[in-house]
C-alpha cells in the first residue's frame, strides 16, 4: 500500500559552519588576493562537463588576468584523438572497452610547450589556465582551484544536446575515468572547490574546509542525493512515496546509492555544496571501505541499491548479465552485475521473470530471439522463462547469466554489484523507448552468456527467498536472504519492534528501511549525532563507523543490509 511520504530527497551528509561564497560576483572576491599579487598562477582544472567558457569568462571579467590560456587549445586534433579512442569505444552503440588512459593523452605535446612559453613570458600579473587538463599545462601552479559536478547533471546536459548516448558512452569509458585519475592525483593540493552544478549559482569553497568535511561524513551515517528518471516501463509508485511530481510520466530508475553516479550535499554556515559522491570514496577508501573491501576494489564502490518501479507500467527488457570472464574478456572490466530483487512493494499479479523452464532449446530460443529482434515477430517470453508469482519482502537472486526481469506492478529495491551499463538485453516486449526509437538489443552478447541449465528447480533452490535465521534478542531478529555463492554481495533482513545491534565488521554496510515509517541510527559510544531515516531510504554506514545500533520510532520495521563477504 502507498503512503504519505516522508522520504528526503535532499539529504546532507555534514553540516559545518565553515565559510561558501555563492555567485560569480562572491567568488571573483574571494580569489581577487591572488590576483593582486605581482604575479600569480592560477589553474581552474575542470572536470568533463563543466562549462569552461562560462568559467574563464566570469573569472576574466573579474580577476582582469594579465593572460589566460584554456586547456581546450592545447589538444590533439579531434581527428587524432577519435583515431586514438576507435579501439577503446568500439563500433557498438552502447559499450566499449575499460582503459588506463589519462588527460596527458589528449595534450598535443606542442601546444602545450608554446602555451608553458607564453606563460613563462608573461611576467607580472594573474595568468589563468583553465578547462580539463588545466593542471597538466600549469603544473605547480600558486592556487588550484578544481570546479566540479555530479555525474547526474553531466548527463542532464548531455541530454539538452545531441548524440546524449555517444556523450554518456566516451564519458563512461573514457572522459570520466581519465579525469578521475587527475583529480586523485590532485586531491590534497586543491585550494578551492567550485561547485558547478547549478551553473547560474556557482560556489566556492576552501579545498582544506571540503577535505574536512569529507573526513566527517566519513564517520557516520550519511545519504546520498537520489535521483529519479523517466523510463519506457516506468510505473507510480514513487511519485507518490517519494514525494515527486504528479505531472511526469512515469519514473522508472532511482539511483540512490551509485557513488558514481549520485552527489552528496555538505553543508557550508548554511549553503549546501553539492559534490560527486565518488569525491568520498577518492578521499577515504579504507575508512569508507573498510581494509579488505578496499584491497579488493580500490577506489571503487562495489555495492549499489537502486529502485525498479512497474506499479502501473509495464515489464522491464528481458535480459541477462555477462559472466565474470566475459565481461574481463570482451569490456576489460573486473568483475560483473551480480544483483537481486528485493519486493518494497507488489500488486496481485506481479511477478518477477528468473531463469529458464525445464528442457528449453538453447537453437530455437536463439532462433525466436533473432525473429523478434527483427520486428513483426513477439517472442513468447513465458514459454522459454519461468514466471514466479512475487510478493512484498520476496528476494529473488539474481547471479550473472541468468536470465531475468521483473514483470509489472512490482517495486523492486535492486541490490547489486556496480558495473551497472553492462546489461544485455534479449526482448523489450516490441516497444519503443521514450524517444520513439528502438533501444538497443544486444543478442550475441547475450545467448554468449545464458546458463541453460538454471531452469525452473535449480532456480527454485537457489534463488528464491532463501531465507535463513541468523540471530535474535529482545524486539528484534535477523535474517539472511542470500545473496547466492556465486555473488560476493551477502544481505542481512533485520525485523524490530525496539532496538537492533548492528556492526560493520570491518566493511561499509549499505541498507535500506523496507519496513516501518522512521527509524533512527545511533552510536552505542555516542560517536555520532543520532541519524533519522525513512521508509525506502538507502543508506551507508562507512566501516570506520563499527558498532550501531537500529531503533524503531513506532510500529514495527525491516531493514535490508548489504555488505562485501569476509571470504569473497
Amino acid at each position: 500500500m502507498k503512503r504519505p511520504s516522508n522520504y528526503d530527497k535532499a539529504p546532507v551528509a555534514v553540516s559545518t559552519a565553515a565559510a561558501c561564497q555563492v555567485g560569480w560576483r562572491a567568488i571573483v572576491e574571494r580569489l581577487s588576493e591572488y590576483a593582486a599579487r605581482p604575479r600569480c598562477l592560477m589553474v581552474v582544472e575542470c572536470y568533463p562537463g563543466v562549462y569552461v567558457d562560462q568559467v574563464a569568462r566570469a573569472l576574466e571579467e573579474g580577476l582582469r588576468p594579465a593572460l589566460t590560456i584554456l586547456a581546450g587549445d592545447v589538444l590533439k586534433p579531434a581527428r587524432e584523438i577519435d583515431a586514438m579512442l576507435a579501439g577503446v569505444l568500439t563500433s557498438d552503440p552502447v559499450f566499449g572497452r575499460m582503459n588506463g588512459m589519462r588527460l596527458d593523452d589528449f595534450l598535443d605535446e606542442r601546444a602545450v610547450e608554446a602555451a608553458q612559453a607564453r606563460i613563462e613570458a608573461t611576467d607580472a600579473g594573474l595568468i589563468l589556465v583553465v578547462g580539463t587538463g588545466a593542471a597538466l599545462v600549469l603544473p605547480g601552479a600558486d592556487v588550484l582551484v578544481y570546479a566540479d559536478l555530479a555525474r547526474w547533471e553531466i548527463q542532464q546536459r548531455q541530454r539538452r544536446g545531441e548524440a546524449a548516448s555517444l556523450q554518456y558512452k566516451r564519458g563512461f569509458f573514457v572522459d570520466w575515468r581519465a579525469a578521475d585519475r587527475l583529480k586523485k592525483q590532485l586531491w590534497r593540493d586543491i585550494d578551492f572547490l567550485l561547485d558547478t552544478n547549478d551553473a547560474a549559482n556557482p560556489k566556492i569553497i576552501s579545498g582544506e574546509d571540503f577535505r574536512a568535511a569529507l573526513a566527517a561524513v566519513v564517520r557516520r551515517p550519511f545519504r546520498m542525493v537520489p535521483f529519479f528518471d523517466p523510463g519506457p516501463w516506468g510505473g507510480q509508485w514513487m511519485k507518490q512515496v517519494c514525494d515527486l511530481p504528479r505531472q511526469a510520466v512515469n519514473y522508472a530508475w532511482c539511483f540512490d546509492c551509485v557513488p558514481e553516479e549520485n552527489s552528496l550535499l555538505l553543508g557550508f554556515g548554511g549553503t549546501r555544496v553539492e559534490v560527486p559522491a565518488i569525491d568520498l570514496v577518492f578521499a577515504h577508501p579504507r575508512e569508507l571501505l573498510g581494509d579488505a573491501v578496499h584491497a579488493r576494489f580500490g577506489t571503487e564502490f562495489p555495492i549499489r541499491f537502486d529502485f525498479l518501479d512497474t506499479m502501473d507500467g509495464g515489464n522491464l527488457s528481458f535480459q541477462v548479465h555477462p559472466l565474470t570472464e566475459y565481461i574481463q574478456d570482451q569490456f576489460g572490466m573486473a568483475y560483473t552485475q551480480d544483483e537481486s530483487y528485493y519486493l518494497l512493494e507488489a500488486a496481485p499479479d506481479a511477478a518477477v521473470y528468473l531463469g529458464l523452464q525445464d528442457d528449453v532449446d538453447p537453437v530455437q530460443m536463439a532462433l525466436d530471439l533473432s525473429r523478434a529482434q527483427g520486428g513483426g515477430f513477439s517472442f513468447p517470453v513465458e514459454k522459454y522463462a519461468h514466471r514466479w508469482p512475487a510478493r512484498k519482502h520476496d528476494h529473488f537472486l539474481i547471479p550473472a547469466g541468468t536470465v531475468h526481469c521483473s514483470g509489472r506492478n512490482a517495486m523492486v529495491l535492486e541490490i547489486s554489484a556496480t558495473p551497472y551499463i553492462f546489461t544485455f538485453k534479449l526482448w523489450d516486449w516490441d516497444r519503443m523507448g521514450l524517444d520513439g526509437k528502438p533501444r538497443p538489443v544486444h543478442l550475441d552478447h547475450g545467448l554468449a552468456n545464458i546458463q541453460w541449465d538454471r531452469t525452473t528447480e535449480w532456480v527454485r533452490r537457489r534463488l528464491v527467498n532463501r531465507v535463513e535465521p541468523v540471530d535474535s534478542g529482545e524486539g528484534w531478529r535477523e535474517e539472511r536472504t542470500g545473496l547466492d555463492e556465486r555473488e560476493f554481495i551477502e544481505t542481512r533482513r533485520h525485523w524490530f519492534t525496539g532496538t537492533a545491534p548492528h556492526a560493520t565488521r570491518g566493511g561499509v554496510n549499505v541498507l535500506n528501511l523496507v519496513e516501518g515509517e522512521e527509524a533512527v541510527v545511533e552510536s552505542p559510544e555516542g560517536a555520532f549525532e543520532p541519524f533519522v531515516v525513512h521508509y525506502a531510504e538507502t543508506f551507508i554506514v562507512p566501516a570506520a563507523v563499527e558498532r550501531y545500533t537500529i531503533r524503531t520510532l513506532g510500529g514495527r520495521c525491516a531493514t535490508i543490509k548489504a555488505f562485501v563477504r569476509s571470504n569473497a
